[in-house]
């Protein structure tokens, strides 16, 4: 793909001290575009279980920081939690594409996720120099939830099924006075999409939505939503690079896109409308992808925003 090849381009040129000095050069003004600008980064897919990569990725987050960026890093967990269950013997149960979250469950998914993900992570960021703090949704009542609950149908509307996920929660309130102290400081937050109900209940959110509602509050520059795809494709299966609200409601309409990419663009949209300026969905495999989408005029991704 062009742009995956422009990326792989731009990696290679950081080989000789020239062309490293040239591409410093070259990034002053995205770095001044960002300067002091909130970025929030979802870190998931694949790419997390990798270690070079997760390597290349904390030094990034480290290098934005220095820069004068504000990264706030919430992460996911799937695989992580699956693996987990399966050696705990819990079994794992989905519906419409979320894992149902009973007490058993609930349990490990805050364990893994808060636990050893979340601390991973932040190890990971302070190797590369940086000053990482963990934390959850649960910390300073960051994220208050309520238990998910959605009628959905699959064809038919007048086909309702009532769906109870269990302990997976939709956010109704965020209070980011902990992210802002944070932020000011020299400290990166790290956060697990863990919450908690007005009730005290543990709950689970989707950290695509995690993230989306931690971007809208803190009203952030972006939102880069690193997963396992390269981002929207068109018919012919090529990355398209840039795509306004109106293009992404076109897009869904005559099936372009489709899918899992459905509910990761509405979400995307509804972030927009909601005050950030551009979200971005990345593929977290490709080296450098933070730097490349920030830093530079390539970028390795879709960019959607209001109007771009």
């Amino acid at each position: 793909m062009a742009k995956a090849k422009k990326a792989a381009e731009v990696i290679e040129a950081f080989g000789s001290p020239h062309n490293q000095a040239e591409l410093l050069s070259e990034a002053l003004p995205y770095m001044q575009k960002y300067d002091k600008q909130t970025v929030v980064i979802k870190y998931g897919g694949h790419a997390m279980g990798d270690r070079e990569l997760t390597a290349q990725f904390a030094r990034d987050i480290v290098l934005i920081k220095q820069a004068g960026v504000n990264p706030v890093v919430v992460h996911g967990g799937g695989p992580q939690i699956g693996a987990m269950l399966e050696r705990l013997q819990i079994p794992s149960k989905f519906k419409h594409g979320l894992r149902v979250t009973d007490g058993d469950t609930i349990d490990v998914v805050e364990m893994v996720l808060s636990g050893s993900i979340n601390k991973s992570i932040v190890a990971a960021i302070n190797a590369q120099g940086g000053q990482a703090v963990g934390l959850s949704g649960k910390d300073g009542s960051l994220m208050i939830a309520r238990k998910l609950k959605k009628k959905l149908h699959d064809q038919d509307p007048s086909l309702l099924e009532a769906v109870d996920w269990g302990y997976v929660g939709e956010p109704t309130q965020v209070n980011p006075h902990v992210l802002d102290v944070i932020i000011q400081s020299d400290l990166i937050p790290v956060i697990a999409p863990i919450a908690m109900s007005r009730e005290g209940q543990t709950l689970n959110i989707n950290a695509d939505t995690f993230a989306g509602e931690i971007a809208a509050k803190m009203l952030a520059k972006r939102l880069l939503l690193l997963t396992d795809v390269d981002g929207v494709l068109d018919v012919e299966g090529k990355l398209i690079e840039v795509i306004t609200l109106d293009e992404a409601h076109a897009l869904i309409e005559d099936g372009t896109i489709s899918g899992g990419m459905i509910p990761k663009i509405e979400s995307c949209i509804s972030v927009v409308q909601n005050g950030v300026e551009g979200v971005v969905i990345v593929n977290g495999r490709t080296p450098h992808a933070v730097l490349l989408e920030l830093f530079t005029a390539h970028g390795s991704g879709t960019l959607l925003g209001q109007a771009l």
